[in-house]
């Protein structure tokens, strides 16, 4: 791996071209999200200047982006997350569970992102959640955190929902705490049936509705005859919902989802070069035992692939549903507690100001010199270039 390469530096080198060969393709969404990674933590940011007591260091910081799809601004943002969702945690086992749809209808969602994912959410929700409230199952209101992902290892567009779900689940009635089998949640092929079924039918309602369209090669599918058709096909072909085993503890739960509800399609830790206008990067072929490859793609594919994982604007990708859903989590969650006899949270002290919540989410000091560990101070703020200086500008909202 070159040290240092980031996606940031590819967009740096290359987005301009692309910019201009993709002129009338590019959206507001893809655009700003552009801006945003290219200007992350330089001084089209601004920041602020401190200096070491001791030994005279002088130590510039500038500003993130906090754009959700930059891959260095989602450290901190896990960090706090996770610190966040230890008071959901309960002592029982947590399965993984992942719905997956087919290429046809993947291709469907990219052209009409909100709609197709939103649909995604729901049926996998609805799903675990009838499934799992089936006396012949569980017979149990379970609770779920899903996660949307919409790439593979090689970029390319492949939205999935990753699910994380605790073993058990309050009895209907709400008088006790009824555990999953061990080592077992739900059948999975129970779950791919309802799933599909779920799934069409949302799509179809979105497709009577007016919410859908189709540009290009999907033009056809906006006669309602054709739609139909193609979802017929869909039904008969098999959609994949899998289980991984349970984890260990439910510290290993909070470590491991952290890892899924703030990854990006890259990390910059799989860029390998970047050298005459060709991007290498590491992956995984899953459809080859998990071999370890390395990919070399053309700087503008890499950033076409990038690009198709910008979600739109607002649009929610961790979600919780059934006693975990926000309006009743805290008060669903003391009542699983009490009839599993466990103690309540401990919160975590409150920071002070953001420099000692940084220190509490990383475990790093920023007061401390890097040089001789004298103290840092503060000298003052580094402004932001006017705006009209920078032609590209973004919100990282």
């Amino acid at each position: 791996m070159a040290p240092g390469l980031e996606v940031a530096e590819v967009f740096r080198r290359h987005a301009e071209a692309y910019r201009q060969a993709q002129a009338g393709h590019l959206g507001r969404v893809e655009r700003r999200v552009m801006g945003a990674i290219e200007a992350c933590r330089t001084a089209a940011l601004g920041g602020h200047v401190e200096h070491c007591t001791d030994c005279g260091l002088i130590r510039i910081a500038y500003n993130s982006c906090r754009n959700r799809h930059c891959p260095k601004c989602q450290n901190l943002a896990r960090a706090a997350w996770q610190v966040e969702r230890q008071a959901d945690l309960l002592p029982v086992p947590y399965f993984h569970v992942v719905f997956t749809m087919p290429a046809a209808v993947a291709e469907i969602a990219f052209q009409n992102k909100a709609t197709v994912y939103a649909i995604l959410f729901r049926a996998a929700a609805q799903t675990l959640c009838t499934i799992a409230a089936d006396p012949r199952h569980l017979g149990a209101e379970i609770g779920v955190v899903a996660v949307l992902h919409t790439w593979g290892q090689n970029l390319h567009h492949h939205p999935h929902i990753h699910c994380v779900v605790p073993g058990g689940g309050l009895s209907l009635d709400g008088t006790r705490w009824i555990a999953c089998r061990p080592g077992f949640f739900l059948p999975v092929r129970v779950l791919s049936r309802l799933f599909r079924r779920l799934f069409l039918e949302q799509l179809l309602a979105a497709f009577d509705a007016g919410n859908l369209g189709f540009y290009g090669g999907l033009a056809g599918l906006a006669d309602q005859a054709a739609f139909e058709r193609h979802l017929g096909e869909m039904r008969r072909l098999e959609w994949v919902v899998y289980a991984k085993p349970p984890f260990g503890s439910p510290d290993q739960v909070l470590a491991y989802l952290g890892r899924y509800t703030h990854r990006v399609a890259i990390a910059n830790s799989r860029l390998v070069r970047l050298e005459e206008g060709q991007v290498s990067f590491r992956w995984r072929d899953y459809r080859h035992h998990d071999k370890a490859k390395v990919m070399t793609l053309a700087a503008s594919e890499f950033i076409r692939r990038f690009l198709l994982h910008t979600l739109p604007d607002g649009f929610h990708r961790i979600r919780h549903y059934g006693f975990l859903a926000n309006g009743h989590r805290r008060a669903k969650l003391a009542h699983c507690r009490q009839l599993l006899t466990a103690p309540p949270p401990v919160p975590p002290p409150a920071p002070t100001d953001y420099r000692e919540r940084y220190r509490q989410l990383t475990g790093r000091s920023l007061d401390t010199c890097p040089c001789c560990g004298g103290a840092m101070l503060p000298l003052g703020p580094l402004p932001r270039p006017a705006r009209q200086n920078t032609p590209n500008w973004f919100d990282s909202s």
